[in-house]
């Protein structure tokens, strides 16, 4: 990136991130909605530790982007990039718990099992995936309804079973038998890259555009999210946990397949370098509207934490 577009992506990443922040408040607000009994105050206060947390917002980036591309970034763009962010959200409430990654700190704090309960997380994430469909299918995001019932499926297949869950299941899988290459690259597209692929998706879809446009970003999406794991791999390896908010070198020291492990870090750098060229050439036929997504994809590759 050039220092002017390095510094027109940050200023956006901030901007869209203080927009679904605020929204992301409101939602999660203690006040029963309309259909709801109540809200119990422990629940809320553990929903909104783990979403209210910080964090670049890099997906609901993306669908906004993805949407603007289209002139279609308002008010419903901006709700589809909160659901995300709670479907992400409780991913990581749940990656976190001890049964799993087993993990004590989450951006640099305490993770939602530390500072509750484990059962507490677990209804609190439980909850953030139940509250992003509420989100999507609520009239309030003023959608055709076509749209939204698009969206809804869509969002299910990249969170589920073949997707992010699914990813899951394969990552810890790969602790008592280790995959090829092929297999390594089919857990990351799940676990990381399948709700990466969404956010870029999800702009096309909110913009009502051809199926053309929404699989060029469906696929855009799916080489930064490649990128984005690989990038991981590379700061498990390189940063601190200072640097990362979070315990780095695990997937090492747990002898984790990954394809950094697998090829080592020169030929990791060259297949990142060689993503974002793909990411940028699927950009090219919407000429300098597409800047700050090419922006994205840069970022991804050269984030250090």
């Amino acid at each position: 990136m050039t220092n002017d577009n390095e510094m027109a992506f940050e200023t956006a990443l901030v901007a869209r991130a203080a927009a679904v922040e605020t929204l992301l408040r409101r939602l999660l607000d203690d006040r029963a909605l309309t259909g709801e009994i109540a809200r119990p105050k422990r629940l809320m206060a553990a929903m909104r530790h783990g979403v209210l947390n910080g964090g670049k917002r890099l997906r609901p980036f993306l669908v906004m982007e993805s949407a603007a591309l289209f002139s279609a970034d308002g008010e419903a763009a901006l709700r589809v990039a909160a659901a995300l962010e709670c479907v992400h959200c409780y991913s990581l409430i749940h990656d976190d718990l001890p049964a799993m990654d087993d993990d004590d700190l989450r951006r640099g704090q305490p993770t939602v099992h530390r500072a509750f309960d484990e059962a507490t997380a677990i209804l609190a994430g439980d909850a953030l995936l139940t509250l992003a469909f509420d989100i999507v299918a609520d009239e309030t995001t003023a959608l055709p309804a076509e749209r939204r019932a698009a969206l809804v499926l869509a969002l299910a297949r990249a969170a589920g079973t073949g997707g992010m869950v699914g990813g899951q299941t394969l990552d810890l899988e790969a602790e008592r038998i280790a995959p090829d290459e092929a297999g390594i690259i089919r857990l990351q597209a799940m676990k990381t890259g399948a709700l990466i692929r969404f956010a870029c998706e999800a702009g096309a879809v909110v913009a009502g555009v051809p199926a053309e446009d929404r699989e060029r970003l469906a696929e855009f999406g799916s080489a930064i999210g490649l990128a984005f794991q690989l990038a991981d791999d590379l700061l498990d390896l390189t940063a601190d946990a200072a640097q990362m908010g979070k315990a780095t070198g695990k997937d090492a020291a747990a002898g984790k397949a990954t394809l950094v492990a697998l090829h080592g870090e020169a030929w990791a750098r060259a297949q990142l370098h060689g993503l974002v060229h793909q990411a940028h050439a699927l950009l090219e036929p919407y000429g300098e509207q597409a800047g700050l997504l090419k922006a994205a994809a840069t970022f991804v590759a050269r984030r250090n934490n």
